[in-house]
């Protein structure tokens, strides 16, 4: 094969829509071909010896462009290249977005024994967001999140989770998130500032977030996909169940790592689907 490139997303994702083209040093196209579902570019046109310019690119995606050296072989081998989603600072149109819980997810991991990790996540939540039209570090999100909803795969650790050493789910039925604005980080990152309620106790909760981009779905609406995570203190909410090992260890992390992936959809409503 003349030309071969392995196209990926950050996340190792194949890009199975990718279309890369090549240039010489005028600036003429050579060559243009299209991944395959593996995001594989193969093409056996044969390119003269010399420099080229290769443009990568993909619906949602930042175009890549990359130099590459034709040898006497008369091939290229770009090797892989990662596209990331278009987003970073300018963030989906202002207006109203209603998240899609059947396509996002919100998770937990603490930290087991100290040398490992216990994955869990709420399976019912909803909520919203407003991306202000003038100001865009006044955008809003709010969300309500069922404690019960709670599912680490082991229905007896779910059970102790839902009791008063926990979440206390007889209690507090809701934890319930609640933002006051947010700034940006970085070039493709925000902070976005907030306050969790859980056990009946409000704590300010900043959310490291990337906006991953937005497209159309199949349902003939926009959706916005957003990736954030956090850190959580047990302790700041009352939840200061432990055992402690007999080799001073603690059985539980004194910590959460909170990991949201969420998908979005223009309007205050979601679609039937």
């Amino acid at each position: 094969m003349a030309l071969t490139a392995r196209i990926r997303t950050r996340d190792g994702w194949a890009v199975s829509h990718a279309v890369v083209t090549v240039a010489d040093m005028t600036g003429t196209q050579v060559l243009r071909a299209e991944a395959d579902a593996e995001g594989v570019v193969r093409d056996d046109t044969a390119l003269a010896p010399g420099a080229y310019t290769v443009i990568v690119t993909a619906v949602g995606y930042a175009p890549v462009a990359s130099s590459a050296l034709v040898t006497a072989s008369g091939r290229a081998e770009v090797g892989a290249v990662t596209l990331a989603r278009q987003g970073g600072s300018e963030l989906p149109p202002p207006g109203p977005w209603t998240i899609d819980p059947v396509h996002s997810s919100v998770g937990a991991v603490a930290q087991h024994l100290g040398i490992s990790s216990v994955r869990g996540r709420f399976t019912e939540f909803g909520g919203s967001i407003e991306i202000a039209p003038d100001d865009i570090t006044k955008s809003r999100v709010e969300a309500v999140i069922r404690a019960e909803s709670i599912d680490t795969g082991n229905g007896m650790r779910d059970t102790h989770l839902r009791s008063a050493d926990f979440l206390d789910v007889a209690k507090y039925p809701e934890l319930t998130y609640r933002s006051a604005g947010l700034t940006q980080a970085g070039p493709d990152r925000w902070t976005v500032h907030g306050e969790l309620s859980m056990r009946g106790i409000a704590r300010p909760v900043d959310l490291d977030l990337a906006y991953l981009g937005t497209g159309a779905d199949p349902w003939g609406g926009t959706r916005a996909a957003f990736r954030a995570t956090a850190e959580l203190h047990r302790d700041d909410f009352a939840m200061n169940y432990n055992q402690v090992l007999q080799a001073g260890i603690a059985a539980i992390g004194t910590t959460l790592r909170i990991e949201l992936e969420i998908q979005a959809v223009q309007g205050d409503v979601l679609p039937s689907l």
